[in-house]
């Protein structure tokens, strides 16, 4: 295995993780205000049922919660910037002094601009700040963390015969420079990590390469994130229906770990904690 290159710290707005003294990587849980996300749309729809989650994830250690209002789920629609903005604002609201990192979930600049206000710490963009205003969105922000993803075409058409020649180093090479465009206006490298996108735009045989050789994309000097919970590949690889995929989702985030991952995006936060644990008690 290489060296792994990632950056020994991240600036998150109010937070700055240190990965020397960070010996496992950050969760980051993921808080669907939506009716109609793949694994748990509709369950923390009002702001009341998303808070109550959240306090579940704090108590059992997550680092950063990361907040949608827009499923980005294969074959989705898109809503509209108010729908989204009705769904997320209350939750940031409540969750904005709640002692861990907010995260917010959109490839809208007007919802970044207001999640930024409103307390986030971070954008997580799909679309890797390409959307009209985004780079700007962000640009306005002096601290805070961005979060890149990978994605061929868009929601609506990406998983129609995704082609690669080499898909490892392409989406290797498109997070690099992406990265580097916006070093290049200005946003501090330390603010970026990077994510390339299991099943977005891929087929198993994609997403089981990525991770498999993870760690080419610790060695681009940006900290990699892996989100595969409950995704279509475990599916694919075991048969199981979404709601039975924790014990490859926890799998799934270990080898991540193993091979240089620095966030895990996941649903199930305690159990995802507690192996990783275990993985930081053996290294």
């Amino acid at each position: 295995m290489s060296k792994d290159l990632s950056p020994a710290t991240w600036c998150c707005g109010r937070f700055l993780f240190d990965f020397e003294k960070q010996t496992k990587p950050l969760v980051m849980g993921i808080l669907n205000a939506t009716p109609d996300s793949f694994s748990d749309g509709g369950q923390f729809r009002t702001p009341q049922d998303a808070i109550a989650q959240a306090a579940l994830m704090i108590e059992n250690e997550v680092d950063i919660i990361d907040i949608g209002g827009e499923s980005t789920r294969p074959g989705a629609q898109p809503v509209s910037l108010q729908e989204e903005l009705d769904r997320v604002l209350p939750v940031i609201e409540a969750l904005k002094d709640c002692g861990v990192a907010l995260s917010i979930d959109t490839y809208k600049a007007e919802t970044m601009r207001q999640a930024l206000l409103a307390g986030v710490d971070c954008v997580n963009d799909i679309w890797a700040l390409r959307q009209e205003g985004a780079l700007e969105a962000v640009s306005e922000n002096l601290n805070c963390g961005v979060i890149l993803m990978h994605m061929q075409r868009d929601p609506l058409t990406m998983q129609f015969n995704p082609e690669y020649q080499d898909v490892v180093s392409e989406v290797a090479a498109f997070l690099s420079e992406r990265a580097e465009q916006l070093v290049t206006t200005g946003i501090d490298a330390n603010r970026i990590a990077i994510d390339p996108g299991f099943g977005f735009g891929k087929s198993l045989e994609h997403n089981l390469a990525m991770l498999a050789q993870f760690e080419a994309f610790s060695n681009l000097g940006y900290p990699p994130l892996a989100g595969i919970s409950r995704k279509s590949m475990l599916g694919k690889v075991t048969g199981r229906q979404t709601n039975e995929r924790i014990p490859t989702s926890i799998a799934a985030a270990v080898l991540a770990a193993d091979r240089g991952a620095k966030i895990v995006r996941v649903h199930d936060v305690p159990q995802t904690v507690d192996a990783l644990k275990l993985w930081e008690a053996i290294q």
